[in-house]
């Protein structure tokens, strides 16, 4: 019988079973003793020059390749020699292909078929007698080997039992390779398996947003010991390796004194593009680095999202709360509250991984940023000119407000924020005024969709602003007319939500075309609306009645999917709504 992973034990029951299995035990143990001692043996097989007597009747009982050999061939009272395929090893480290390792594992699986007690003591051995046992197709010795192959993974034989896996399609090994890989991938990426990884394999190792890395150093630095491992010939994948490492979340020193003196990566223009947006990550913030500026999963920084202020179920009390919360960890964290700032309707955004609230209800001009490193409020430079249900955006590191109300008409002005001066400055103003619009950044340029115009009534333009010209245009009108959405962009697509419509539309600024995303459950306006882990989220809102709610949806653009989410702490809307990056530890 097999002895560890693998081995069956009795089940407790009556007295006559018992008996039985005794009685069978006994008789394997007799035919085995039989064919050590080469007594009415009728077949001999053949492996790495060594002979092995045996009962055709067993080895047919056991095996379904021998019971097919045999059963074809019909051969009778003549000792038959079977000469044995050697077995080509899965791993490098496995013994199969030589003649010693094609003998033992033959032995072990004779054992087993004979009942007899088996031992497997290193995971080489294992593959290999995994591999005979699949050839002859002795199901229970297969089995049990994956289960002692199981119980031996750790990071130092991970990707070589990944590939036994692989080649016999071991779902389970494969999955708990696939987590050891994942989990302890800085270890992995020491050894010398990694090296010899193909591209592919490489790549989609640091593809894998659920990495357990701590640091991206640990990434960026695995991935040039693969190319150094083989320069001349593995250059050309440098690229395309490097897309996968999230340069932005290196540490700014190591960036510079790591990263940019490299000789391998200063001579790939290929390269260069990469490296550029690393830089406007760090100078100007997340704003330029889509999926390479989000941490991984599993680091000790992550992307979380912060809710702010807002009203309250009846829409009468202000909230002041202001609070964190991480989706992987489904954990609140309460933040320093806002000094003295019993508002709504004011407008909030990031900067710098920095959040920034101005004006509200009724015609402020204060402006306040929370920094997200000093972990509190501080008060910066005033609005030049009140205002309300206006929005707040970031394009190349500076702050736009954009239009708005200031208690009697509709504001066509746009301010422009500096940080590094604390000044705000007029831009261009908007060509059509409008308050509660949708206004979202989108490749360098600020799109204003919708909102309330003079008189109150809804509009469907959607009016284009260039930082850069400072000049407005006129894109495609949207297939609404609403007031109070919200809008966020992903991957280059806008998506939009709010106004009490009952589905999320998208646009797309480089063909000027609209489209529709997903139906929600429920018809939302005043919502908050971010994008965090790659996924739209929509926290509150008011319903369809006039209410506030605390319920939270996610969408997901590469599956199109919209889910329910936990809900909120409280009932709100027209609250702030933003995602920051922040340490787990705080």
């Amino acid at each position: 019988m097999l002895e560890g992973p693998g081995a069956e034990e009795s089940e407790p029951g009556s007295e006559e079973p018992c008996v039985e299995s005794c009685h069978a035990q006994r008789v394997l143990q007799t035919l085995n003793a039989y064919r050590r001692s080469g007594t009415l043996t009728d077949v001999v097989l053949r492996a790495g020059g060594r002979d092995f007597p045996c009962h055709r009747a067993a080895l047919s009982a056991g095996s379904a390749y021998f019971r097919s050999l045999f059963a074809a061939r019909q051969v009778e009272h003549v000792l038959t020699l079977v000469p044995m395929v050697p077995v080509v090893p899965v791993t490098p480290e496995a013994p199969g292909a030589g003649p010693a390792g094609a003998a033992s594992a033959l032995a072990v699986v004779l054992d087993y078929v004979y009942g007899a007690d088996v031992r497997l003591r290193a995971e080489e051995e294992a593959a290999t007698v995994l591999a005979l046992a699949e050839r002859l197709g002795v199901a229970g010795l297969r089995d049990a080997c994956a289960s002692f192959l199981e119980g031996r993974l750790r990071a130092a034989n991970s990707l070589a039992l990944r590939r036994v896996a692989a080649a016999f399609s071991l779902t389970s090994l494969a999955e708990r390779c696939g987590r050891v890989l994942r989990q302890a991938f800085a270890e992995v990426a020491r050894h010398a398996d990694f090296l010899e990884l193909a591209p592919d394999e490489v790549a989609a190792l640091l593809a894998d947003p659920a990495l357990g890395v701590a640091r991206e150093e640990a990434v960026f630095e695995a991935a040039m010991r693969w190319v150094r491992h083989d320069a001349p010939a593995r250059r050309g994948q440098l690229r395309r390796l490097l897309e996968h490492v999230r340069l932005p979340l290196l540490a700014p020193a190591y960036f510079l004194e790591k990263v940019e003196t490299d000789e391998l990566l200063q001579t790939c223009g290929e390269c260069r593009p990469l490296l550029l947006e690393a830089r406007a990550c760090f100078i100007l913030g997340r704003e330029a680095g889509a999926l390479r500026a989000r941490p991984r999963r599993f680091m000790d920084l992550a992307e979380v999202i912060v809710v702010i202020g807002g009203s309250n179920r009846k829409g009468l009390l202000k909230l002041p709360f202001a609070d964190a919360y991480h989706p992987g960890s489904r954990r609140w964290t309460a933040l320093p509250t806002l000094p003295g700032y019993m508002r709504s309707e004011f407008a909030t955004c990031t900067l710098r991984n920095d959040v920034y609230i101005s004006g509200g209800h009724i015609n402020s001009r204060d402006v306040w940023m929370f920094s997200s490193h000093l972990h509190t409020w501080v008060k910066v430079a005033s609005l030049q000119e009140g205002r309300w249900r206006h929005k707040m955006v970031v394009v190349q590191g500076q702050l736009f407000a954009v239009g708005g109300f200031d208690g009697l008409r509709r504001l066509r002005s746009v301010e422009r924020y500096d940080p590094f001066s604390n000044t705000w400055a007029a831009a261009a103003p908007l060509p059509e005024a409008v308050s509660s619009a949708a206004v979202v950044p989108c490749r360098g340029q600020i799109y204003v969709i919708g909102g309330a115009r003079q008189g109150g009534v809804s509009t469907n333009k959607v009016q284009c602003f260039d930082p850069k010209e400072d000049q407005w245009s006129l894109r495609l009108p949207a297939p609404f007319s609403q007031r109070c959405l919200e809008a966020v962009s992903l991957e280059d697509t806008i998506y939009v939500v709010g106004g009490l419509m009952s589905k999320i539309f998208t646009y797309d600024p480089d063909r000027d075309v609209w489209g529709e995303a997903a139906v929600l459950p429920s018809p939302v306006e005043s919502c908050g609306v971010t994008v965090c882990d790659g996924k739209v989220h929509i926290l509150g809102g008011q319903d369809d009645l006039g209410e506030s709610t605390d319920r939270v949806f996610t969408f997901d653009p590469s599956s199109g999917q919209v889910e329910a989410q936990p809900s909120l702490k409280r009932c709100t809307s027209s609250h702030g709504c933003v995602t920051i990056v922040q340490s787990l530890g705080r």
